[in-house]
C-alpha cells in the first residue's frame, strides 16, 4: 500500500516543523545572531574546561587529568570525549543542526510528539502537549541558569519512555531501538539524578503494565517485551561504557561517595541535599505561576506599591528602579529561586479531567509519577517520607535540589493531560469536563479574589527590610498572585468552551488542536519571556567574563610550575582562575572527598587566619603549611597588578621531607597539618603503607602535560619524596627509571615516592584503563543501536502497510 501523503506524512511534518520554528522565534539572537546566553554555570564550565580543551585542540588527545582545578582532578566530569564516539553526530543530526543547547528542547517536543503518538493520541493534540512538556518554565529556568546537561536528560524521557510503551505494544525491535537511542543520548549528558528519576517513571510504568497485562498477554509475551528491553538498556549502557566506567571509577572517591574521615558518613549530607526542597503549597505554581511572588528577583510592574514607597521615602531614582527591575518579591520555602514551576494551567486542567476521562492503567501510571514526583520534591517539607528514601534507597543520597524531581511532574502532566483528552474526545462525555473545570477553575478563581484571606505573604528576607517597605511588598505579592490566577482562571474557561464545543460538535478536532496549541503556547511563552528574553543573550560573555586582568597580567609572566589562590572567588565558588592557572579553587559538584575534607579542615581555616593578619600588616608565610604544601606561589586579591602577592615559601612542586610522623587514621592525618612543618615534615599512613624512612636530596620538575609528569631526582639518602600533586588510587602510574614503582599517599592527599639514593628519572603517567579499554568497545555499541533503529523503522512500516 503506498504513502498517503496528506494522513501518514503532512501532520507529522507540520508538526516537526512547527517545533523548530518556535525554538528558533524564541532564541532567534542566538540562532540568526550568533549570540550566546548569558549561563552562569557555562561560564564557570569554560573557566574549568580551559586547559582540557586547549590540550585536546594542541594534541588530538584527552587530557584525562585537569591541574586547573582543586590541585587537580579527573577530567572525566568536566570534558571527556572519546574517538569515534557517534551521539554528537546523531544530536546534529536528529536536530537539524540547531545550536547547543537549545536542540534540547527542539528534541524534547520530537520525543513527546513520538509518545503521544504511541498512546494513539492523534497528532494535532499531540504536538499541543509536546509544546507544553519541552517549553515549562524547569527547562527555560534551567537554560538561563547554564544547566544544559539537565534539560538534555529531562528532555530525553518521552523517547526513552515511547520505546518502553512500544515493546509493550509488541513493537519490540523499534521499542528496543528508541529506548537504547534516548538512554544512549541521556547517559552521554552524565546527568545521573535525571536518569535516576527516569528509572523510577520507567519501573512505574513497567508494573503497572504488568498488573494489567499479564492475564490478558501471559507471562511468555510480557517476558519477550521486557527481554527486548532489556537488550535494548544493554545497547545504550555498552554505548557509553566509557562515561559509566569512568564516572564508577570515580564516584567513590568524590564528595558524592564514601567518606574518608572517620567521623563523616558516605555521600552528601542531608541538609545539603535537601537544601532546595519545594515548599508543600508551592505546588500551587503549577496551576498559578506567581503564587508565591516569581522568581527571587522580579521586576516589579510600573507604579507597584513598592515603587511608590520607595518615591514616598525620597529614595534616588536610579535607585527606585534597580529595586523594582529586581525586587525579592518570592515568599517560598526555597533559599532562593530563578522562577516558578510552571507548565501550563491548560495541562494540569486537563490532567484532572483525566481522573474521570483517562484508561484506568494511563492514570495509575502517569497518576503516581506526579503524586511521587511531587512528594520527593517536597523534601525536608515531608521529612517523614524523604528522610527515609535518602537513607534506604541505593544511590539516592548522591543527590541534591531534590525540587528537581519536579521535571518528572512537568513530564507526566502533559502525557495524562493528552492522553485524557484524547479519550474524551472519543467518548464525547461531559461530565468529566464540568468536574475538573469544576476543580481547577474553582480553585483558580478563589486564589484570584480571596487569596488575602488565607496567605500572610511573608518571605524570609523581609527581616533586612524595613517595615514600610515590606508592607509594601506584601502588597505586591498579593496583587501578583491576583492577577497570575485571573490569568490562569481564564485560561481554564477558554479551554473549558472550546473542550465543550468539540463534545458538541460546533468545532473540528483540528479547530480544537490548533487553538491548544495558540492557547499553551501563549501562556508558556508569556511566562517564559520573564525569565528568558533578549537581554539573556550577548555576543560573547565568556570574552568579557574571561578578559584578563592587571593581575593575572603579571602572574602569567612567571612560566614556572605553581599554584594560584584566587581570594575573590573562594576555594569552592568559581573557577574563572582555572581559565588561566593552576588553582586552588574552582567549581564542581562533584570535586575530590579529600579536597573538600582539606578545604573544610585545614585549607579554609589557615587561609583566613593568613588574611587576618594580613589586614593587621602581617603576611606570616611560614605558616600556612597547607597551601605550601600545595605549591601555592601566587595569591589575587583584587585585579589589579597590586593585589597579586607572591609566597616565598610555597613548597615547589616536589621535595625530601626530613622527618616522616606515622599515623594511623585520617582524622588523626588532617589535624596534623595544621600542626607540622610540611617542607620539613609529611605525615603517612602506616597502616595503609607501612614504614618509610626519610631520605635528603632535591627533586627537579623536568616537564608536565595533564597525563604526564616527569622528574630528575638527585638523592644524596634514599627516602620519601613528597609531590604537590594530589593523590587518586586509579589509574596513576609511577615509574623511576623506567621501574613501576607504588605510589603513596602523604600529607592526607599528596603522592608520595619512595626513591633510592642516586640520580634518577621519575615519570607519572595517567592512563586509566577505565577510558583506554572501554573507548572501541562503546563505539561499536553505538553502530548496534543505529542499525537497530533503522531495522526496527523499516519492520515497523512494514508491519503497519501490511496490515491497512
Amino acid at each position: 500500500m503506498k504513502l498517503n501523503f496528506q494522513k501518514d506524512l503532512l501532520p507529522h511534518l507540520l508538526g516537526i516543523l512547527l517545533f523548530y520554528l518556535i525554538v528558533v522565534l524564541y532564541f532567534s539572537p542566538m540562532v540568526f545572531d550568533g549570540k550566546i546566553i548569558f549561563q552562569g554555570d557555562i561560564l564557570q564550565w569554560e573557566g574549568s574546561a580551559k586547559a582540557v580543551l586547549d590540550y585536546r585542540a594542541e594534541t588530538g588527545e584527552q587530557a584525562l587529568w585537569t591541574n586547573s582545578m582543586f590541585g587537580g582532578m579527573p577530567s572525566y566530569f568536566v570534558s571527556l570525549e572519546f574517538p569515534g564516539d557517534l551521539t554528537n553526530a546523531l544530536i546534529k543530526v536528529l536536530t537539524f543542526g540547531l545550536p547547543h543547547p537549545i536542540n534540547g528542547l527542539f528534541f524534547g517536543m520530537l520525543g513527546m510528539y513520538i509518545l503521544l503518538l504511541s498512546f494513539r493520541v492523534r497528532p494535532v493534540f499531540s504536538i499541543a502537549g509536546a509544546i507544553a512538556f519541552s517549553f515549562n518554565t524547569y527547562n527555560l529556568l534551567s537554560l538561563e541558569a547554564g544547566h544544559n546537561a539537565k534539560i538534555w536528560a529531562v528532555c530525553l524521557i518521552p523517547l526513552i519512555l515511547a520505546g518502553i510503551h512500544l515493546a509493550f505494544e509488541r513493537k519490540r525491535i523499534l521499542g528496543a531501538a528508541l529506548l537504547a537511542l534516548g538512554l544512549l543520548l541521556q547517559l552521554k549528558f552524565n546527568h545521573l539524578q535525571i536518569t535516576y528519576y527516569t528509572l523510577i517513571i520507567s519501573v512505574i510504568y513497567v508494573v503497572v503494565r504488568l498488573v494489567f497485562d499479564w492475564k490478558e498477554e501471559g507471562i511468555a509475551s510480557l517476558s519477550k517485551s521486557l527481554a527486548f528491553l532489556v537488550l535494548g538498556a544493554i545497547l545504550a549502557v555498552g554505548g557509553n561504557i566509557g562515561r559509566l566506567a569512568t564516572a564508577l571509577e570515580y564516584s567513590p572517591y568524590s564528595t558524592r561517595g564514601n567518606a574518608t574521615l572517620e567521623t563523616q558518613s558516605a555521600g552528601l549530607d542531608r541538609d545539603y541535599a535537601f537544601g532546595w526542597s519545594n515548599g508543600i503549597v508551592e505546588t500551587l505554581t503549577l496551576i498559578v505561576p506567581d503564587f508565591y511572588g516569581g522568581g527571587s528577583n522580579t521586576p516589579l510592574p510600573k507604579d507597584s506599591a513598592s515603587e511608590k514607597a520607595l518615591r514616598g521615602q525620597g529614595i534616588d531614582a536610579a535607585q527606585v528602579n534597580g529595586f523594582v527591575q529586581g525586587a525579592p518579591t518570592y515568599w517560598g520555602d526555597q533559599p532562593f529561586t530563578g522562577g516558578p514551576m510552571y507548565g501550563s494551567v491548560i495541562l494540569v486542567f486537563l490532567a484532572i479531567l483525566g481522573i474521570w476521562a483517562a484508561p484506568k492503567e494511563s492514570l495509575i501510571t502517569f497518576g503516581t509519577i506526579i503524586i511521587l514526583s511531587l512528594m520527593l520534591s517536597w523534601g525536608k517539607n515531608l521529612a517523614w517520607f524523604n528522610y527515609l528514601l535518602f537513607d534506604i534507597l541505593p544511590g539516592y543520597n548522591k543527590f541534591r535540589a531534590v525540587s528537581m524531581a519536579l521535571g518528572m511532574t512537568l513530564f507526566a502532566i502533559p502525557v495524562l493531560g493528552m492522553i485524557s483528552l484524547e479519550r474524551l474526545a472519543k467518548k464525547g462525555e461531559l461530565k468529566p469536563l464540568l468536574y475538573a473545570g469544576g476543580i481547577v477553575g474553582g480553585l483558580t478563581l478563589i486564589l484570584a479574589v480571596a487569596s488575602g484571606a488565607f496567605f500572610r505573604f511573608e518571605g524570609a528576607g523581609d527581616a533586612n527590610l524595613p517595615e514600610w517597605l515590606v508592607t509594601a511588598l506584601k502588597s505586591d505579592r498579593k496583587a501578583m498572585l491576583s492577577a497570575s490566577a485571573w490569568k490562569s482562571f481564564a485560561f481554564v474557561a477558554v479551554t473549558a468552551g472550546l473542550v465543550y464545543f468539540y463534545i458538541k460538535g460546533k468545532i473540528s478536532d483540528l479547530i480544537l488542536g490548533t487553538a491548544l496549541i495558540a492557547l499553551i503556547t501563549l501562556d508558556v511563552w508569556t511566562i517564559n519571556r520573564r525569565y528568558l528574553n533578549g537581554d539573556s543573550f550577548q555576543g560573547n560573555p565568556s570574552r568579557q567574563f574571561f578578559a584578563e586582568t592587571p593581575a593575572e597580567k603579571s602572574i602569567a609572566a612567571d612560566h614556572g610550575y605553581f599554584r594560584v589562590l584566587p581570594l575573590t572567588e573562594g576555594l569552592t565558588t568559581g573557577a574563572r582562575t582555572a581559565y588561566r592557572f593552576n588553582s586552588l579553587g574552582g567549581y564542581h559538584g562533584a570535586k575530590l572527598r579529600r579536597y573538600q575534607d582539606l578545604v573544610e579542615n585545614s585549607l579554609q581555616p589557615e587561609l583566613e587566619a593568613f588574611i587576618a593578619k594580613a589586614q593587621e600588616g602581617t603576611f606570616d608565610w611560614e605558616n600556612v603549611g597547607v597551601m605550601n604544601m600545595l605549591n601555592t606561589k601566587y595569591l589575587i586579591a583584587g585585579s589589579e597588578a597590586n593585589t597579586v602577592f607572591e609566597n616565598p615559601e610555597a613548597n615547589g612542586p616536589a621535595w625530601v621531607p626530613s622527618e616522616i610522623i606515622p599515623v594511623q587514621s585520617n582524622n588523626e592525618e588532617i589535624a596534623l597539618l595544621g600542626e607540622i612543618d610540611t617542607k620539613a615534615q609529611a605525615t603517612l599512613n602506616a597502616g595503609e603503607f607501612g614504614n618509610v624512612s626519610a631520605g635528603a636530596g632535591q627533586v627537579t620538575l623536568t616537564s608536565n602535560s595533564p597525563n604526564e609528569l616527569k622528574y630528575q631526582a638527585s638523592m644524596t639518602q634514599g627516602g620519601l619524596v613528597v609531590f604537590s600533586e594530589i593523590h587518586y588510587p586509579k589509574g596513576w602510574a609511577a615509574t623511576i627509571d623506567g621501574k613501576e614503582v607504588p605510589i603513596l599517599r602523604v600529607d592526607y592527599l599528596l603522592r608520595g615516592l619512595e626513591i633510592p639514593a642516586g640520580d634518577h628519572e621519575v615519570v607519572f603517567t595517567f592512563a586509566p584503563s577505565s577510558y583506554y579499554a572501554t573507548k572501541t568497545p562503546m563505539v561499536i555499541f553505538q553502530y548496534l543501536i543505529v542499525l537497530t533503529l533503522l531495522a526496527g523503522l523499516y519492520l515497523s512500516y512494514k508491519e503497519s502497510h501490511a496490515s491497512a
